[in-house]
């Protein structure tokens, strides 16, 4: 069942996926809305400007049927009293077209948006496999398509037969009428007519543009296995990841390993944390801490400090504010110089000790640390958690 569910679309397309199909020319596109908006914009056009177009009309029409009698003589003064109406007629016209094709290219940034892409453009003949054709003939989406045409065709016939027949009695009455005042009458019933039925097409971009935008996000959607394999192939498989991580700790730990025989001390808690710790005089302004490490790894520390003869000292309150306070490779806090200046001195005894002889030194006791550096003092009241989450 799981299996299952993972090969089902049923989650929303990724960002990635939604970007890849723009670049291949795949948005979402309303035909019915397009076209509406352009008829709507042409109609309201007619309306704005159909007074400034009539006129050089008129006047092309009458130039088309008198003439001079010079003109029936010289053939080019005729011509060019044509073109010279031609002219105004286009320029009357331009206000209409520019209209149209700021509408028509306009129209897109209602769904969509603007797109160019060059891949739409090149060849797929896998479009002309005849039977993907005969399934796509019989697909949800064509009979959705079918049902939409047929749907358009009802609406937009019933719309125009309720506007012609209201508009009966209006055209019959325009043989009585005269000529310029008839004229008028039928471009104002023409034009009314014109947007009664382009009306009957915004009910149906605003059914159809939902509708392609629901089918685009449905066609678009990914299986969970899909959605799996494109985090791994844009953020890194995690699995390889994690491996590298593990690798990087390991790593930096063999390097913090392999500074301990350089230490001066090891402060431990005894058993659950060690801190080693070296100071150069005069190289240093102060101790540096080169590994710590709570369970398995502070053993191993301890380990790697007696096989190279690095001093161990219990200081179990210092050995927890170390660790908790003091990043490896950074410079212990100045907080604690008093005490870790008396465990370099109990070292320094220790190593003339080993070298000389005599007297044995005594490992410092009691050694003062702050209380709110010390995360099990009592009256430490940061309220900061260990950094391991418990402290012993």
């Amino acid at each position: 069942m799981a299996d299952d569910s993972d090969l089902e679309r049923t989650e929303p397309a990724s960002p990635r996926r939604l970007e890849q199909a723009r670049e291949e020319g795949d948005v979402p596109r309303s035909r019915e809305l397009a076209t509406c908006t352009v008829l709507m914009a042409a109609g309201i056009g007619m309306w704005v400007f159909g007074e400034s177009m009539m006129r050089p009309l008129q006047r092309l029409l009458v130039a088309g049927l008198s003439f001079e009698r010079a003109q029936a003589f010289d053939p080019e003064l005729l011509l060019a009293g044509l073109a010279a109406r031609l002219g105004e007629v286009l320029l009357a016209f331009a206000p209409l077209a520019v209209l149209l094709l700021v509408v028509a290219v306009g129209s897109p940034l209602l769904i969509g948006g603007w797109l160019f892409s060059t891949k739409s453009l090149q060849p797929n003949f896998g479009k002309l496999n005849p039977m993907k054709g005969i399934g796509n003939m019989f697909s949800a989406n064509a009979a959705m398509e079918l049902a939409k045409a047929i749907g358009k065709t009802i609406l937009v016939g019933a719309v125009a037969w309720m506007v012609v027949s209201s508009q009966i009695d209006a055209v019959m009455g325009l043989g009585v009428e005269s000529i310029k005042n008839g004229t008028a009458h039928l471009g104002h019933i023409l034009l009314v007519s014109f947007l009664s039925i382009v009306g009957a097409l915004v009910a149906i971009a605003l059914i159809d543009a939902p509708y392609q935008m629901w089918h685009y996000a449905n066609k678009l959607k990914m299986t969970r296995e899909e959605l799996r394999q494109e985090a791994k192939e844009s953020d890194g498989n995690p699995e390889i990841k994690a491996k590298i991580r593990q690798q990087q700790r390991e790593m930096a730990r063999r390097r913090m390993m392999s500074e301990i025989p350089n230490a001066d001390v090891v402060v431990t808690n005894p058993t659950h944390y060690a801190v080693a710790l070296r100071y150069a005089d005069g190289k240093m302004r102060a101790p540096q801490v080169v590994a710590k490490g709570a369970d398995e790894v502070a053993a191993r520390i301890r380990e790697i400090a007696k096989e190279n003869n690095v001093p161990l000292l219990e200081a179990p309150p210092l050995a927890r504010a170390l660790f908790r306070h003091a990043e490896l490779g950074d410079e212990i806090p100045e907080a604690l110089y008093t005490a870790v200046a008396e465990v370099l001195a109990y070292v320094f005894q220790l190593r003339i000790y080993r070298q000389q002889g005599g007297a044995r030194p005594n490992a410092p006791t009691g050694l003062e640390v702050p209380p709110e550096l010390d995360p099990l003092n009592p009256l430490n009241t940061s309220g900061q958690a260990p950094a391991n989450g418990v402290m012993q």
